[in-house]
């Protein structure tokens, strides 16, 4: 089930400036809309809505926060199989494999671009090893 924009939309289209697939159309200063089939449900809309009129799929508004503030994944190593399922899963390309280190001779996952990153959850959904957590983020 996707996002839906309900009539507290005020059209500033910060919502679909943050969408990563493109599903959210709308005119400046209209009610803006979400296409159902388009929608990952990754929840970036509703963190950035200022008019609070972004709903879940149960109707329920997200809590607005500073994108400094939204989640970003963190990788245990120990757990990783290093097998990049999370980087096909992220909308934005935000991750990268590193650098083999020591004697292991895999890259693992690794944040490339933490200003991408809407903190979606897709990548921890999508490991078969649930070796991602998404936690607050870290100043720079």
């Amino acid at each position: 089930m996707a996002y839906n924009i309900n009539n507290a939309c005020t059209g500033c289209g910060s919502c679909s400036r943050i969408c990563p697939v493109g599903a959210i159309t709308g005119e400046k200063k209209s009610t803006h809309a979400i296409a159902p089939g388009l929608c990952i449900e990754c929840g970036s809309c509703g963190r950035i809505c200022p008019a609070g009129a972004v709903e879940d799929p149960f109707g329920i508004a997200p809590v607005r926060l500073k994108k400094s503030q939204w989640p970003a994944p963190v990788f245990d190593r120990k757990s990783c199989m290093a097998c990049v399922i999370c980087l096909d899963a992220c909308p934005t390309g935000c991750l990268t494999v590193g650098q083999p280190e020591g004697k292991d001779p895999n890259g693992y996952p690794t944040m490339a671009e933490l200003s991408s990153c809407l903190g979606c959850g897709l990548c921890v959904a999508d490991c078969p090893a649930d070796a991602i957590a998404l936690e607050t983020r870290q100043a720079s």
